[in-house]
Formats: structure tokens, sequence, C-alpha cells
């Protein structure tokens, strides 16, 4: 049944993650796993993230600007729009959503891979802890660097906003910039990054668990990547709901 299949790869999950959160064997060698998995799956990430918020930034207060447009409605609306879907959404959540399909594929094909070609038995017979060795390192570059992401994605979204004051000339940059500042509540900045830490947590081990738990050939492997994306993507999307109703 699929209820019971769910909730046995629950238990593999756990069990996985108990093997994981382990102290390191050797701290100089998990520093150096954890500076490449930043560079990896973060540094190589922040183009993508700076060029899709700027551009959904940009077309929100478009979009705000020519539809909402009323005698009745403050001409500052479009920035305080902006501002409001950027820290609350877009740059944690549907960010995050973008980010598993790109960063939660490569961490599941890369682990899968090893498991296929044995390097990870291979692991298992030195006597190391391969689960931690493997994903450990991915995971805390994923905590440290997906938070910095979603900063980098909220300023870069203000910035799109702007540069259609500037250069579309859509509203003036005064109107922007008072609805930015309206009534600014900084708990909602602190609430997507706060967010961000469960979602870098999801996207790393949901899809370290998946290429963990390859058996097969490399059409396994794509197999594997697949459901990574797409589960981490469904939790992703049940955690937003449940933490939003927590935090705000």
């Amino acid at each position: 049944m699929l209820i019971t299949s769910y909730l046995q790869a629950f238990g593999q999950y756990l069990v996985l993650m108990r093997r994981v959160i382990a102290i390191p064997e050797r701290f100089r060698m998990f520093g150096k796993q954890y500076i490449k998995e930043m560079a990896s799956l973060g540094v190589d990430s922040i183009v993508i993230v700076l060029l899709i918020s700027f551009f959904i930034g940009a077309v929100i207060c478009i979009q705000i600007k020519l539809n909402i447009e009323s005698a009745w409605m403050p001409k500052w609306v479009s920035g305080y729009v902006t501002r409001e879907i950027m820290l609350l959404e877009f740059s944690s959540s549907i960010m995050c959503l973008i980010l598993a399909g790109k960063v939660g594929s490569s961490i599941a094909s890369e682990i899968g891979t090893m498991r296929v070609t044995q390097q990870i038995d291979a692991l298992e017979i030195m006597g190391i802890n391969s689960a931690s060795y493997l994903i450990l390192p991915k995971i805390m570059g994923m905590l440290t660097m997906i938070p910095l992401l979603v900063v980098f994605s909220t300023t870069s979204g203000i910035i799109g906003a702007y540069a259609t004051a500037y250069i579309g000339h859509i509203l003036t940059p005064a109107h922007l910039t008072e609805g930015i500042q309206y009534q600014f509540n900084q708990w909602y900045f602190w609430m997507g990054v706060v967010k961000s830490f469960f979602f870098a947590f999801i996207i790393s081990s949901v899809s370290a668990y998946y290429g963990y738990r390859v058996e097969g050939g490399s059409v396994e492997v794509g197999k594997a990547s697949t459901d990574a994306v797409v589960n981490s993507s469904m939790l992703i999307l049940f955690s937003d709901l449940f933490l939003t109703q927590l935090l705000s």
C-alpha cells in the first residue's frame, strides 16, 4: 500500500539521519569537504538566484502598478506589495523550490552514482561511516549557504523593482522607496531566514537519502534524482504552510 511504503521510507530516512548526524572522524577532512560543498552547492547557485530574483522583483512591481492602478490606491502600493512578496514567500519558499531542482538533483545523482559504482561499499569496507562522510558536509554546506542566498534573493528583487523605476519609468523612485519603507516589519525578514534553514535541511537530507538508497544502474540514478526533487518540493510546500502558521 502507498501509506505503508511511505512509512517504510520515512523509517529508513530516520535510520540514515541517525548515521549521518555523528561526530566526524577527521575534522580536517570534514572541513575540506564542508568548504567544497559550500562552493559547489551554494556559490555556484548565486548567479541563477540573482537573475531570477531580479526579474521577478521587476515583474511584480510592473504587474502591481499596471493592474492595481486606481485613484483610491496609494501610489506607493507597488513598492509595498513587491517588498512583502519577496520577503514573505518568494525569496524563501519559491527560491528554495527552484534550488531543490538544481541542487537536490545534483546531490541525489552524485551519491547515487557513488552507490552504483560501489564507491560507498569501498568506504564501508575501510571502516568509514559513509553516510556521515558523504552527507553531513552537504547538509552543513546547505544550512550555511541557503540563508545567504535568501538574503541575496531579497536584495536582488528589490534592485529589480528599482530598475523598473529608473529605467522603465513605471513609477517614481520616491514612491517605490516610500512603499518599501511603509510599516516595515523586521520579523518578516528573519522569518524568511528561519524558514530557509528548514528548507535547506529538507533539500539536502531528502536528496541524499534517495541517492544513498539507489539500487541498480544508471537508470535508477536518474529515477532517484527525480524522486528527490519531487519529494523535497512537496515537503518544502507542506513545511512552508506549517512554519508560516507557526511563525506569523
